[in-house]
């Protein structure tokens, strides 16, 4: 399937003839599920043209611009799950993200993304009892549902001489969950695309997807400047972008704003940490700290996909830091950015087919980490069938 009718003039004919036609799978973003869809699917199929298109230089969302957190559910956040879904639904989204978070580290390699099995620790802050109970009694109920599913003992343990050692205030009560952890995003993405390469993905950035066309034998891929594309099937996996090209679909964009501190002598912080809800996340990379969330204080100026920082929100993450996780420390801030997850009405990700050559992959609810390999597996066996 070589056509180059309708490319516009902006594309040679061997651009169209090498890169843009001839091609069986398109997926469309280069994040976390995207390039594993690709690696997967090629596996499979190993003499079939796969490629990734991205609109930026790097993936534009959130694989990239994430806080590098392996966690797969604190207390509190599943607590507030459970108004929206039943106790049954929760455990199996757990369960998703926790073998979501075993088939990453076995695509790559612990070393290769840094993995850390350092804990994850939720924080309830002081006069909070009213949410440290309940979370703690979903913690405890969920030791005993899922008894015998973890190789080291319960999941959930109180951890409330954690306060001390790690010099924080006007903290009450700490929640471990022990087999959470933390990976380095850029290692993992940077491994991500080398091992797509290797497979024999091609990866090409510069392309803005606005929509598509379908016909007999091919899908259409449009961008501003008209035409970019042919191939035979396209897979979306644009996660919080997801609504500019699919109206219709429960996903919208969260930003997620973020900071990291210049490095801080004698730094007592060690592991991953949430708090209410984890709304609020925070952790050392190396001697560094690094604080992300505050969505809650304005959701609707914060469901966008413009990557940028607000003071209303960078003002509590700067609160929070002074006040909470490192009241002793002085603690100057290095830089401050924005990253765009994509969220629905619950946390179950969408993977299905929209027609007979276009499907998607979107809505990790900010659980690409855990769940982002998982989800291109299985994205790249319904492509197959």
């Amino acid at each position: 399937m070589n056509d180059q009718s309708g490319f516009p003039p902006c594309f040679s004919f061997w651009e169209i003839r090498e890169f843009l036609t001839g091609i069986d799978l398109a997926v469309v973003g280069s994040g976390i599920v995207g390039l594993t869809t690709a690696i997967f699917y090629k596996r499979r199929h190993p003499h079939k043209t796969v490629v990734v298109l991205e609109r930026g230089f790097l993936p534009s969302g959130a694989s990239t611009k994430n806080a590098g957190f392996a966690c797969f559910g604190s207390a509190s956040e599943l607590l507030a799950d459970l108004q929206h879904t039943s106790e049954e639904e929760v455990i199996r989204l757990l369960l998703d993200r926790w073998n979501g978070l075993l088939e990453l580290r076995k695509l790559l390699g612990d070393s290769a993304i840094d993995f850390t099995p350092c804990g994850g620790y939720e924080l309830f802050l002081e006069n909070n009892s009213s949410l440290f109970e309940p979370s703690f009694e979903l913690g405890t109920r969920l030791n005993r549902e899922l008894e015998g599913t973890f190789n080291n003992g319960p999941i959930y343990s109180i951890q409330n001489d954690a306060s001390v050692r790690f010099g924080f205030q006007k903290v009450d009560n700490i929640i471990l969950n022990k087999y959470e952890g933390s990976v380095d995003t850029g290692k993992m993405m940077n491994a991500l695309i080398r091992l797509a390469q290797k497979e024999g993905v091609r990866i090409l950035n510069g392309m803005d997807v606005r929509g598509f066309e379908e016909s007999g034998k091919h899908i259409s891929v449009f961008g501003s400047q008209g035409l970019l594309l042919k191939a035979e099937q396209i897979h979306v996996a644009t996660n919080g972008f997801a609504k500019l090209l699919f109206p219709n679909l429960d996903v919208a964009p969260a930003r997620a704003q973020v900071l990291i501190s210049t490095p801080v002598a004698d730094l007592k912080l060690s592991g991953t940490f949430h708090l209410e809800e984890g709304y609020y996340y925070f952790r050392n990379v190396g001697n560094r700290i690094l604080l992300g969330g505050g969505r809650n204080l304005d959701v609707d100026s914060e469901t966008t996909t413009e990557l940028n920082i607000t003071a209303r929100i960078q003002n509590k993450l700067d609160d929070l830091l002074r006040e909470v996780i490192a009241p002793n420390e002085r603690v100057s801030i290095e830089h401050r950015w924005a990253g765009v997850m994509g969220i629905g009405k619950d946390k179950r990700p969408i993977v299905e087919r929209l027609s007979d050559r276009l499907s998607c992959s979107v809505k990790m609810g900010g659980m690409g980490v855990a769940l982002g390999t998982a989800i291109g597996k299985r994205s790249a066996e319904m492509l197959s069938r």
